[in-house]
């Protein structure tokens, strides 16, 4: 091979190597600039969602988007997968940790977001705020301690003049808008002497499950799917294929039916 052809080959080998390096240099920098523009999008749903909460939440919302490209993403007028936490978010006065998963969701904010999975972990302090609301009137706060599939709170209330201290046990399911606690037990704890202890759970639960209604903290068209509860905390599941990102919809909270 004479010299002149070593030289062709030379400058083919590296116009096909510089080729490469630019092809390389232009796939790193689309996704440079794509995950700045992740960022970029994260931060403003972050923003958008902290100014469009109800008055009544307070805390820290962030947020992640999924998928492989967002520019991608926003060009076909959705994002893959959203992930939203918060570890210390308040709902009118109730602390809750929460994690919410929604696909498909679309930049306009007048559509519906296609599915929306999500789950809430209440401390005893929270569900004590919430049994509170939902005991009888005439029933004094009780203190609330949680186990395997089970919550459990003990107080006192009067019979005949006499305070009675009770613990009362509950097995926790939940419907569309409410966690149900089913009576289960009850024991007289102070100063009973002949008092029935399943008369003492009928004053104290009633003969139907005690509703706690957790619609009204939640954004109208998200419904309660299940309900696990461990030593540690009660994990409530939501869903919705009906919420939109809009500021009427994350402010406009359910209510629960009677019953």
């Amino acid at each position: 091979m004479d010299a002149s052809a070593r030289k062709s080959r030379r400058r083919g080998l590296g116009a096909f190597i510089v080729a490469g390096l630019v092809v390389v240099g232009l796939v790193a920098a689309f996704f440079f600039v794509d995950g700045g523009l992740r960022s970029y999008a994260e931060g403003q749903i972050e923003q958008e969602i902290a100014s469009n909460l109800p008055d009544t939440v307070t805390g820290d919302v962030a947020v992640s988007i999924g998928g492989l490209s967002v520019i991608a993403q926003y060009l076909g007028g959705s994002f893959d997968r959203v992930a939203l936490e918060s570890g210390t978010l308040t709902v009118d006065g109730v602390p809750a940790s929460v994690h919410v998963v929604a696909t498909d969701v679309p930049l306009d904010q007048s559509q519906s977001v296609g599915d929306v999975r999500g789950i809430i972990d209440l401390e005893p302090d929270a569900l004590n705020t919430l049994l509170s609301q939902a005991l009888p009137s005439n029933v004094p706060d009780a203190g609330v301690e949680l186990g395997k599939d089970e919550i459990s709170y003990s107080g006192s209330l009067e019979v005949l003049g006499f305070p009675i201290g009770y613990r009362a046990s509950a097995t926790p399911s939940v419907d569309a808008d409410a966690l149900l606690l089913t009576p289960s037990g009850a024991s007289v704890t102070s100063g009973g002497g002949s008092i029935d202890a399943g008369n003492l759970l009928s004053r104290v639960l009633g003969e139907e499950p005690l509703r706690i209604c957790v619609a009204q903290y939640l954004p109208e068209g998200v419904t309660l799917a299940g309900v696990n509860v461990t030593a540690d905390r009660a994990r409530l599941t939501l869903q919705s294929s009906s919420l939109t990102l809009s500021r009427q919809s994350l402010t406009t909270l359910g209510s629960c039916t009677a019953g």
